[in-house]
């Protein structure tokens, strides 16, 4: 089982899909509630972290050397043309900054949390999502290291890391899903 580069939530998903503790205690380990018990994602969105402001989220990519970038030049959640970071998961930048170490690629962030996505659970908008510039680096990066599981629905091509998220090719840029 490949571990390297995921955030401690993912390990411990991992890990309990797996039936073993991974030598980590108990009290590592996510704990069921009567909350998580009636909402099952409410485990994942723990999981998946905090959710930051715009500000912190823009501070830890920025500082890693990732622009966010927006045709509008803007960050206001609420408008299309804007790449907004508000109320996005903490998992989500742990794993575009992990994505950046690991390629050792530039990186643009292009959408985020902003209005206009494709909705859905695990949606640009609920925090699981951003979208990143097309360059050869990063789309050699991809498809050499990550699987690939087929075309979505939109006929953009996917690919799996061994983490679990889903890279996907669209025609201006790659959208990414981190669980």
């Amino acid at each position: 089982m490949r571990l390297a580069h995921q955030p401690t939530g993912v390990l411990a998903l991992t890990c309990l899909f797996a039936l073993s503790s991974c030598g980590m205690p108990n009290a590592a380990l996510p704990q069921e509630s009567a909350t998580t018990a009636l909402n099952p994602d409410a485990t994942l969105n723990a999981l998946s972290g905090t959710r930051l402001s715009d500000a912190t989220a823009r501070s830890r990519v920025t500082a890693a050397g990732i622009p966010v970038v927006s045709s509008g030049n803007c960050s206001t959640r609420s408008v299309s043309t804007c790449t907004s970071l508000e109320q996005i998961y903490s998992g989500t930048i742990d794993g575009i900054l992990t994505l950046k170490r690991a390629s050792g690629c530039a990186l643009n962030i292009t959408g985020g949390t902003e209005v206009g996505h494709a909705s859905g659970t695990y949606s640009h908008y609920n925090g699981y999502k951003l979208d990143t510039s097309l360059s050869t680096c990063i789309n050699s990066y991809v498809t050499s290291n990550f699987t690939y599981i087929g075309l979505r629905g939109d006929g953009a091509p996917q690919y799996k890391s061994a983490a679990g998220n889903i890279y996907a090719k669209e025609s201006s840029h790659w959208d990414i899903l981190y669980y």
